[in-house]
């Protein structure tokens, strides 16, 4: 039996493995005296042989220690195994300067395969901080100084904007930038409302890492932290006001006797809050040149115009669609349609607005598509005139139109109905001074003494109305007050909260992306935890959560599995080894985990 396993098992290995490659993974970006890991994972344990060429500008102080991995599963008949082998050095960066971290070669199997190249940047030797540790991700640990530095000098935020003197309702990109030398735990801070700016945050998708920028004689780790597109609706100088940001910032415990944490009794490093401000902003803003064009929209940008008119032969009464497509980048969203003049007898609706813009550092870019449904009502040869869009072009300081070709339409009579002359509702002419447009519709009829006011029809609609101003004051009552109760929105948000992150979680499980995963789930545990047990973003630690879910009553063992699973999901981002291997079975057991508490917490 058990060699009938051994044979399914290898079969298995050697369907599953597939082809072979060799990863490299290894920080971007370090600073000269700094120890990183060079790691370099293979997908399968059966290496024969490895090889890496020589490191340049950098020592090797250690290595390759070697680690496996294997994986093996049975699931509803299905079998499915992994196995990898990673080969790590530690070493030391010598010089500052762009280098290529060297190429490994393995065999297997009697072939050969190599790894990519990978090139890291190194900085030079903080003058203030002390040595960086770069986990194998590459995500930056912030050094701890070994010199006092000022605490506005240790995390600070820049405001930045892309211009300063623009036009009305020209786009300008407002950047905030983060600037650290401490590690971050929380940092929170919210865009007040801005007075005079239509405002769109710049949504971007992707994780949020350190970068090293060399300031001072300081090597800071950055990241851009909110971006906006502001749009200004009047001239004048305009103020984007200061922003005050809280942080959570983990410093050394200098108190504290590192032989007491050996044995439990503490740690070295200890959580302190900081407040920051991002300092405000002023823009001038001028007026747009007068006199205005007057047949201008509105629209502020660099933009081009196409038309069409489908289909160009039609009978009467049938609709065929004009199709106006502005592309270009600035004020898309906030422009008026074009202007279209048809022919006498036509009749043209409200247009259809496909909008295919995101926003961007220039505004919204993209397109936008007017749809107008035009209708002829009699047969003959027809020409829509050219439709003009006048837009003003800030790069220029003047104004541009644009206009598209005139359309041509051959409408055929139709046989059999009498052709009428049908006057746009909007269009309606008085004939001389005494003959007006004939009222279509049913006439409604009274009797020349009715009177509502006192009627019965008239007591009967104030009660109604009484009635209902009644109930719909105890709903939005009852609206107000749950929404005024924190805990409660907090609580009702959780279960939703925690499967939107591990809906994100599933996507990064698919594409392999272990470090931004494993975050998620950690984030998806304990924002769960905090929503349901009304704690505070700064109170929410390990501890607290423990201390929170035992209080109400949680069993042990469920709490115990929870805060395990926070604590692993932190290791697996930094530990050495393949951080892939076990993200289902994070992902599985965090899941249960949710479902559990859930049900314990209702109880």
């Amino acid at each position: 039996m058990y060699r009938y396993l051994l044979v399914l098992f290898s079969c298995v290995s050697l369907c599953a493995r597939g082809q072979v490659t060799v990863r490299l993974q290894a920080p971007a970006q370090t600073e000269v005296g700094d120890q990183i890991r060079v790691s370099y994972v293979v997908n399968t344990s059966d290496v024969e042989d490895f090889k890496v060429e020589k490191f340049q500008g950098f020592d090797e102080l250690y290595g390759p220690s070697t680690s496996k991995q294997s994986n093996f599963q049975m699931v509803n008949g299905k079998t499915t195994s992994s196995s990898s082998v990673t080969f790590t050095y530690v070493v030391m960066a010598t010089q500052e300067g762009t280098f290529r971290l060297p190429v490994a070669t393995v065999q297997v199997e009697g072939k050969t395969y190599k790894s990519k190249s990978q090139q890291i940047e190194v900085l030079p030797a903080s003058s203030q901080a002390g040595r960086h540790s770069q986990g194998q991700q590459g995500g930056i640990r912030q050094p701890q100084q070994q010199h006092p530095v000022k605490a506005s000098e240790e995390l600070y935020i820049t405001a930045t904007a892309s211009k300063t003197q623009i036009y009305e309702q020209e786009a300008v990109l407002l950047t905030y930038k983060l600037y650290t030398l401490v590690n971050i735990q929380q940092l929170a801070g919210e865009m007040p409302q801005l007075d005079g700016f239509h405002v769109q945050e710049i949504d971007s998708k992707a994780q949020m890492s350190l970068k090293y920028e060399r300031v001072n004689g300081r090597n800071y780790g950055t990241t851009i932290w909110r971006q906006y597109v502001l749009f200004p609706q009047r001239s004048g100088k305009l103020t984007v006001p200061p922003i005050t940001f809280e942080a959570q910032v983990e410093v050394h415990n200098t108190s504290m006797d590192p032989f007491d944490v050996f044995f439990g009794g503490g740690s070295l490093t200890q959580l302190v809050k900081r407040t920051i401000k991002a300092p405000a902003l002023e823009i001038d803003v001028k007026p747009l040149p007068q006199p205005k064009p007057a047949n201008f929209n509105g629209a502020v940008g660099d933009y081009t115009l196409s038309g069409s008119l489908t289909p160009s032969d039609i009978k009467a009464n049938d609709a065929a669609t004009l199709r106006l497509v502005v592309s270009g980048h600035g004020n898309m969203k906030l422009m008026k349609a074009p202007t279209v003049k048809l022919p006498k007898d036509f009749e043209v609706y409200d247009p259809k607005v496909d909008d295919k813009t995101t926003y961007s550092a220039q505004g919204a870019k993209g397109n936008v598509v007017y749809d107008y449904i035009i209708v002829p009502r009699h047969g003959g040869d027809f020409t829509v005139q050219p439709v003009e869009f006048c837009y003003f072009d800030p790069q220029k300081g003047d104004y541009k139109t644009l206009r598209t070709d005139s359309f041509h339409v051959h409408v055929q009579k139709v046989q059999g109905v009498s052709q009428h002359t049908v006057v746009d509702r909007e269009d309606l002419k008085v004939i001389d001074s005494d003959i007006h447009f004939i009222k279509l519709g049913k006439a409604r009829i009274r009797q020349a003494n009715y009177r509502f006011w006192g009627s019965a029809q008239c007591v009967l609609s104030y009660v109604v109305l009484l009635l209902v101003f009644c109930v719909l004051a105890l709903v939005f009552r009852r609206y107000a007050r749950q929404n005024a109760n924190l805990a409660l929105q907090r609580n009702k948000k959780a279960s939703r909260e925690a499967a939107r992150r591990l809906k994100n979680a599933a996507r990064l499980l698919k594409a392999g992306e272990a470090g931004p995963f494993y975050d998620e789930v950690s984030r998806a545990l304990l924002g769960y935890a905090g929503d349901k047990l009304n704690l505070r973003m700064a109170d929410l630690t390990r501890d607290n959560v423990k201390q929170a879910l035992t209080e109400r009553g949680v069993d042990a063992s469920l709490v115990d599995c929870y805060i395990n699973l926070v604590n692993e999901c932190e290791f697996a981002r930094y530990a050495p080894g393949d951080p892939v291997a076990n993200m289902e079975k994070i992902y599985s057991e965090a899941s249960d985990a949710l479902n559990r508490l859930n049900g314990a917490i209702k109880k």
